[in-house]
């Protein structure tokens, strides 16, 4: 059913709210939506905020307007009251005059131990801490870290067995030798960074070494519109100065209507929540407190990044000239990587939090959900169809369908019996596809749930005044296992293990990790009354709740623009005053629970079968990465968010999770044939490529529309064919951190005129991505930095790019424009309809040369290896890695491989079948080809042909010397084996 939305508008105060009021959820926060507070908030999948009984149409007025009534109090009540508290107003009161430093001293170590002294004291937001400790250290060549805490008590930091790095110095308990009033700011420098500080009021500054650029600084004075260092037990304020022309990434996880550049005085809050993607400036499932900062000054590029590692909830202010930082607790514990390009930059973080995990090879197929496949049979039509229609499709999942009453763990014996589901995952894991299914972390409290009896055995679930803390989502009343419990871990892989053996999954969806709940407060089981009933909204609250306030923890003195409406942190979560392992609060450790699920998950799946585990995660946090993959969550089937999903998955490469995509065709409600034929030629080069609907929504399967299959064969069928290339990225991301999807300015960063751009992306170095991204366009205006491109679909259409210039390209329905850069060697295969089969296809190698150039370089890689195999490396006897190189010199064309490790690909029996060579000078053809030193032509079954270049720029035909494409065909060059492929260009 699919209900129009209806829009209302409610202020209150300072807040004005306003959104659909329909039946297609997402949100858990009235924000958007005068829907219970969860209903807007879908996960994608029940496990979303989405609801699952719907109300019935006439039904929905009454419906919108009690909960108006409900976000009116609410509003009145939480943000009324602090409205000013998150003011980003120039004229905001300044909280105090700072602290001085008072005793510095070199640690044996080369590091640097400091005591701060707090200037004046005074009340706002609650007493400052009145002594505080610097520690500063050089931790790496190009990074440094700056840890800022009390220095006297033990403050809340992410923990660090979850997050391994370097512990800072004890506590002292004395306080060395004061320096009086000094005047002289002081340095300590490292190989690329170097650190200054004054000493009153305290200030420091980070400066690059090579050029003496600064970074980042604290200093303020009377006409900055923020305080200088600030540091209480719930509120800690820091702020630095910004060049103006600096371009600022990263900050998320939010919807950024304005494109993946920050966006001067945008809100930029942090603290994961489950309300939808469609909620725009507004903290959703990930909590990333990092941004990354790319300069160009006098034409000379460089970027660096800033962490802020603090899992506390908080709000950044972006004023274009400035950044300050507003957090609820924790400590200062800044990270500076210096660079000095993008690559760069995210090589040096994820070496700290942790590199990507490696991905099996299946995950970059294509991936088919829908919340709704209410029974087995559903699912057999739906990988049936797919073949019949020869679309591509490695792996089909199960949202929460599969279920008995929505428990984890646990099949549904009416929909999805265990024998003929057995059966079906015998038949699909024998040509090579793969299942996944749902699991939330809320386990549900019910006597005879085997889950359940082992849980409270094992003492595993967050509590609330000594009880096991309870809440509501899809199966009713659920207990949250504490994953920051090492009992925890062990149990949860112990259920992992019991599932495995019930329904052989290749992988584990884990949602709803934000922790969403359905109420809020102290709740109990109503008596008398089944919870849920059964027969209304799943998502609406049927246990008996009382609000919880009367601790500061519940109710902070600074209230954070949470869900972009002040709402209370505990609102529909876990309430903040609760408790996990070790007296540890949900107050500070809220932001890294869907963190703590995926590692233990991840080690739970490790033990299963020796294979590679794979996890998508809703709820992400600082180092997510190294465990999991991530969608985007709940978005809408319009243009909009199709256009949004591109920043998004930008941002998740920049924060080390490079696994990401969006659900094609939108969550909810119903997309156009236009756009989902637009939508699958976006997604099918997501590293994580995925079509996924709601319960509510009609189906949007590919196959669904003729025109949309017809798309979807041609961009997925590129897709497979690039499978090696995106695999080898794969490889690269899980040793460098390099993102698989990039921004241009990655690899063009002294092209100021990509900085901002967000409607085009590169997989990997040099492969780009220019999109039809709006209604009833058949023709896309497309930016080309500097060089030449070539056409995926057809390499014959050049452009040449002088200096860089926008093209406007044809892109009729089916149509999406992908270009290769020169330079490149990339690895293909045939492609097909499952990669297991793609994959021993041959291979074909496309070599590009800057058009017409008389001399010229190209270069390439390729991994590949047994990707059941937890770890992803060279040495082990299962990979081979070969780079490959060509040369253009002296009308000579040379092609030429190293190989590392060459027994797997020899093994494999995997051979070289095609090469094709881009921009050569088309003076003459081909002639003495020869491999390893051996001619080829006429003693084998080598073709070699030769088409003209077309240049798609008007008037470019007439001003380009006439350049070439050679193709040479027929080859049987073993992968596994060095070769030197080498040819004359000659009349």
């Amino acid at each position: 059913m699919d209900v129009g939305p209806l829009t209302s508008t409610i202020s209150c105060k300072y807040h004005t709210l306003e959104g659909p009021c329909g039946p297609h959820p997402p949100s858990p926060y009235l924000f958007l939506s005068p829907f219970p507070l969860h209903m807007y908030s879908s996960s994608s999948s029940p496990h979303s905020s989405v609801p699952r009984a719907m109300a019935s149409p006439t039904s929905l007025p009454s419906l919108c307007l009690s909960s108006l009534f409900l976000l009116l109090i609410l509003q009145c009540v939480a943000g009324g009251a602090s409205s000013s508290s998150s003011s980003s107003s120039p004229k905001a009161t300044k909280i105090g005059q700072g602290y001085r430093l008072i005793s510095v001293e070199e640690t044996s170590d080369g590091a640097i131990v400091g005591h701060l002294q707090v200037k004046q004291k005074n009340k706002i937001y609650g007493p400052d801490i009145p002594l505080l400790q610097l520690y500063v250290k050089h931790e790496t060549d190009n990074s440094l870290r700056v840890h800022i805490t009390d220095a006297e008590k033990q403050r809340w930091e992410v923990p660090y067995n979850l997050l391994p790095r370097e512990q800072p110095p004890a506590l002292k308990q004395t306080i060395g030798r004061s320096r009086k009033n000094p005047i002289y700011a002081s340095e300590y420098s490292g190989s690329e960074l170097i650190f200054s500080y004054n000493t009153d009021p305290f200030s420091f500054a980070v400066k690059r070494k090579s050029n003496g650029q600064i970074l980042f600084d604290t200093s303020c004075d009377e006409s900055v519109p923020y305080s200088g260092l600030v540091f209480k037990d719930q509120y800690l304020e820091i702020s630095t100065k910004l060049p103006k022309d600096a371009s600022l990434y990263g900050l998320g996880e939010n919807t950024q209507p304005h494109g993946i550049k920050l966006y001067p005085n945008d809100p930029y809050t942090l603290y994961t929540t489950d309300i939808s993607a469609i909620n725009l400036n507004a903290d959703l499932y990930g909590s990333h407190p990092v941004y990354m900062d790319l300069r160009n000054v006098g034409g000379e590029p460089s970027a660096h990044a800033v962490l802020l590692l603090n899992s506390n909830g908080m709000d950044v202010f972006y004023r274009g000239t400035s950044l300050t930082y507003k957090v609820i607790g924790g400590v200062f514990d800044f990270y500076f990587f210096a660079g000095p390009t993008p690559l760069n930059v995210v090589d040096q973080y994820t070496s700290l939090i942790g590199r990507p995990a490696a991905m099996p090879y299946w995950a970059f197929g294509f991936h088919q959900c829908r919340w709704g496949y209410h029974n087995l049979s559903v699912v057999e039509d739906v990988v049936e169809n797919y073949k019949k229609a020869q679309i591509p499709l490695d792996v089909i999942w199960n949202d929460d369908d599969h279920m008995d009453g929505h428990k984890d763990f646990t099949l549904n014996p009416t929909n999805y019996p265990r024998p003929k589901l057995l059966a079906f995952l015998d038949k699909i894991h024998s040509i090579g596809m793969k299942y996944i299914v749902i699991i939330d972390p809320g386990i549900g409290v019910n006597a005879s749930y085997g889950v359940y009896q082992r849980g409270m055995a094992n003492d595993v679930f967050i509590k609330y005044e000594g009880e096991p803390y309870l809440a509501q989502v899809w199966p009713g009343a659920v207990y949250f296992p504490d994953f920051l419990n090492p009992k925890t871990v062990s149990w949860w892989g112990d259920e992992i293990r019991r599932f495995h053996e019930l329904v052989p999954v290749d992988g584990l969806w884990i949602d709803m990790n934000e922790a969403s709940n359905f109420c809020s407060g102290k709740c109990k089981i109503p008596k008398g009354k089944i919870c849920p009933s059964g027969t209304g909204p799943g998502w609406i609250c049927c246990l008996d709740c009382k609000n919880i306030t009367k601790t500061r923890w519940d109710d902070p003195p600074y209230k954070i623009n949470a869900s972009g409406i002040q709402a209370p942190i505990g609102y529909k979560t876990i309430a903040t005053s609760a408790t996990h392992y070790n007296g540890v609060l949900e107050y500070d450790a809220h932001s890294i629970y869907g963190f703590s699920q995926a590692v233990a998950t991840h080690k739970g799946l490790q033990g299963l079968q020796g294979k590679r585990p794979f996890i998508l995660s809703r709820s992400t946090y600082v180092g997510s990465g190294k465990y999991a993959a991530h969608w985007t969550g709940d978005n809408k089937g319009t243009w909009e968010d199709l256009k949004y999903s591109i920043s998004t998955m930008l941002n998740f490469g920049i924060f080390g999770v490079p696994m990401v995509g969006s659900d094609i065709c939108g969550f909810y409600p119903a997309p156009t044939e236009e756009l989902c034929n637009r939508w699958i030629e976006v997604g099918a080069f997501y590293p994580f490529s995925r079509d996924h609907a709601n319960y509510y929504s009609p189906r949007q399967e590919l196959y669904q529309w003729e025109s949309v299959a017809e798309s979807a064969r041609n961009a997925l069928g590129m897709r497979y064919k690039l499978l090696p290339y995106l695999y080898t990225l794969n490889y690269e991301a899980h040793i460098s951190g390099a993102p698989i999807a990039r921004p241009l300015f990655f690899s063009f960063p002294s092209y100021t005129e990509c900085y901002g751009l967000s409607t085009q992306f590169l997989l990997g170095s040099g492969l780009m991505i220019s999109p039809v991204l709006e209604q009833g366009k058949t023709q896309v205006k497309a930016l080309f930095p500097p060089g030449t491109w070539y056409s995926m679909f057809d390499p014959t259409q050049t452009i040449v790019s002088n200096g860089g210039t926008y093209v406007t390209l044809d892109a009729p329905l089916h149509v999406v424009n992908v270009h290769l850069y020169q330079n490149t060697i990339l690895p293909m295969q045939q492609g097909g309809l499952l990669s297991k089969e793609a994959r021993k296809t041959p291979f074909s190698l496309m070599v590009t040369f800057p058009a017409g150039v008389t001399e010229g370089n190209a270069k390439g890689n390729l991994y590949i290896d047994d990707d059941e195999l937890p770890e992803m490396k060279l040495g082990n006897g299962y990979s081979t890695y070969v780079d490959f190189y060509a040369t253009l010199k002296q009308g000579s064309v040379k092609i030429w491989s190293q190989v590392q490790e060459s027994k797997f690909a020899l093994d494999k029996g995997l051979i070289i079948g095609k090469v094709t060579v881009l921009g050569l000078d088309a003076s003459g053809k081909p002639s003495a080809i020869e491999i390893d030193g051996k001619p080829v032509v006429g003693v084998s079954d080598v073709e070699v042909s030769t088409l003209e270049h077309k240049y798609l720029q008007e008037g470019q035909d007439d001003g380009m010397k006439k350049t070439t494409m050679v193709e040479v065909n027929g080859l049987n060059i073993p992968v596994g084996k060095n070769f030197v492929l080498n040819w004359k260009m000659g009349a």
